[in-house]
């Protein structure tokens, strides 16, 4: 299921993006190396860990709002048939089994098999399934779908891959702009302030440094789904959580999610992509369930 580190990334992605413009734009970064910031590494740690957990906080709030506006998913709040009351009683008692508060229940129309979780309090949280979901899984599966996501609310995946982005945002920052300024003295031999070089190695250090950041939280978002692939084989049973998985793999593996979140399909066809995925190959994910103890 695709999910809310995708989300979550996303997100992440622009807030730290229009930080580090603003920064730029507003003569932040000139006033840093004005006051001596960029020559006291301690200070300009500080610094880009303020900058770093702020945008990955700020993403992580933005999740469930950016969830609902982008994929137009649909709250249940007064149930309009037997299906979304199925969905509520469902996820209310895995709820339960789970120890956390009620999730809010959503569906959001797509023809592909897909579902996700998101929000920053394990108690607060959001879990919708598409239309397409519904439509070509039996409820035992959808069952199993839905215990996988409210595991990933209940293991805290959201908290916990708000402060590893947090901490990679962090580096991100620090290093770039150590490499910028390296690169405007050694190359451009810039005495006092920015000059070029600063502007063009701190921007590309930045790209190339936030591209390692998001293979390495994909990395750790794909060991949490094997997590939330056990827990929703204890909420809903084990055989019903294989099926589910089978069923997306025998659908070629579902396309990702329409829009902005079409880069982060459940599994990649090139290396790259496949670094980048925040889901591990489904036929690992239904082995490491048979295997289970």
């Amino acid at each position: 299921m695709l999910g809310r580190i995708s989300l979550f990334l996303l997100a992440n992605f622009g807030v730290l993006a229009v930080l580090s413009v603003s920064m730029r734009v507003l003569g932040v970064d000139a006033w840093l190396a004005d006051q001596g910031g960029f020559m006291n590494l301690n200070f300009l740690l500080v610094f880009a860990a303020i900058m770093g957990f702020a945008g990955s906080f700020i993403s992580l709030a933005m999740s469930k709002m950016l969830a609902k506006r982008s994929m137009g998913v649909q709250v249940i709040e007064n149930p309009r048939n037997e299906i979304e009351r199925w969905l509520l009683g469902v996820v209310r008692r895995q709820a339960e089994g789970a120890g956390i508060g009620m999730p809010e229940v959503g569906v959001f129309d797509a023809p592909v098999m897909n579902a996700f979780a998101t929000g920053m309090d394990r108690n607060n949280a959001l879990v919708a399934v598409s239309t397409g979901l519904l439509h070509n899984m039996s409820r035992d599966e959808v069952e199993a779908v839905l215990g996988h996501e409210v595991s990933h609310v209940a293991n805290g995946d959201m908290v916990t891959m708000g402060l590893l982005q947090g901490v990679l945002n962090t580096f991100v920052i620090f290093f770039s702009r150590v490499i910028g300024m390296l690169v405007d003295k050694a190359v451009f031999r810039v005495e006092r302030g920015l000059g070029p070089g600063y502007w063009i190695g701190s921007i590309l250090a930045e790209i190339v440094l936030g591209i390692v950041a998001a293979m390495i939280a994909a990395w750790f978002s794909r060991r949490r789904e094997f997590r939330a692939d056990a827990g929703g084989a204890s909420l809903a049973g084990r055989g019903k959580m294989i099926s589910a998985l089978q069923r997306l793999s025998a659908a070629k593996e579902p396309q990702a999610l329409p829009g902005e979140m079409a880069a982060f399909g459940i599994s990649g066809k090139t290396m790259i992509t496949a670094l980048l995925s925040t889901h591990p190959p489904l036929a690992d994910r239904i082995d490491a369930l048979r295997n289970a103890n």
